[in-house]
């Protein structure tokens, strides 16, 4: 399947972009820095104003903290990820507390759901990493009842992460073409994306601190379990790895607002209410 988005003459192979994407998130092990973002979840789930018995469909749920919270407002929820490894640790960690969830393998660009099944439809750090953003929005309305809620936690452009990965992108640029991630993060994308379906869109920008011991340690736990920057390490020879290395360090150290020798770095995200129509 190859497509030209508006944006640029190129032609792109969103298949063969989506399954780098999918031996990217396979890498490493995301659970380990994916549950550090638990409050990120907690915080959507009450800006969605969740009801007990509502249903809830997580979308690219990862390890599952948004599909959690929903689950402990007594939600009926059905959380979902195309990386089986990390639906298990959502099932693990749901288990551990007694929570009912569905766990369903399945693609945010294809959910295998009929029309309007959902009260809630909601995302954290996920669906914004999906090569086809329109097809994903669609999908994400079209499984979301009228009058029900899409709820959504992406990063910035300017944003710490966004940051990470503007610098990845220097040493291994992304396909010509593909629209960067951190777009779900501005409102003129969001209203290209969901403003033709929507009631209202609010947002309200936040940030999550990444705490660590120091900022070397920070680069450790991602470059080990992190799958893009696991991936990107990989991909280069010993120089540049160094290089990246030095270049990461200092932009941990620039968000870094600790001052007692630990690591400190806010990264700003949008929280999206989206009514549907």
């Amino acid at each position: 399947m190859s497509v030209v988005l508006s944006s640029s003459p190129v032609a792109v192979d969103l298949v063969a972009v989506k399954n780098k994407q999918h031996l990217a998130w396979s890498a490493g092990d995301y659970a380990v820095v994916g549950t550090t973002l638990q409050i990120v979840g907690e915080s959507l789930c009450e800006a969605l104003d969740l009801r007990a018995g509502e249903s809830v469909l997580d979308v690219a749920a990862g390890n599952g903290n948004a599909t959690l919270a929903a689950a402990r407002r007594w939600c009926d929820v059905v959380s979902t990820d195309y990386v089986p490894a990390l639906l298990e640790r959502g099932q693990s960690r749901a288990s551990a507390e007694a929570l009912q969830v569905k766990f369903e393998q399945a693609d945010a660009e294809n959910l295998p759901y009929t029309d309007h099944s959902f009260d809630v439809v909601m995302s954290t750090f996920g669906v914004m990493f999906t090569p086809d953003q329109d097809k994903a929005a669609s999908e994400m309305a079209r499984a979301c009842k009228p009058g029900g809620r899409i709820g959504l936690a992406n990063w910035t452009p300017t944003s710490f992460v966004g940051e990470i990965f503007k610098l990845i992108g220097k040493y291994l640029p992304p396909p010509a073409g593909v629209k960067s991630p951190a777009l779900w993060g501005t409102e003129a994308r969001l209203r290209e994306l969901f403003g033709d379906q929507s009631d209202s869109i609010a947002i309200e920008h936040k940030n999550f601190a990444f705490r660590y011991r120091n900022a070397a340690h920070w680069l450790e736990v991602f470059r080990t379990f992190y799958g893009p920057m696991h991936k990107a390490f990989g991909a280069l020879d010993a120089e540049h790895q160094s290089s990246l290395t030095a270049d990461l360090l200092a932009l941990a150290e620039k968000f870094n607002r600790a001052t007692d020798g630990t690591l400190v770095a806010p990264s700003e995200y949008v929280e999206v209410v989206i009514t549907r129509t």
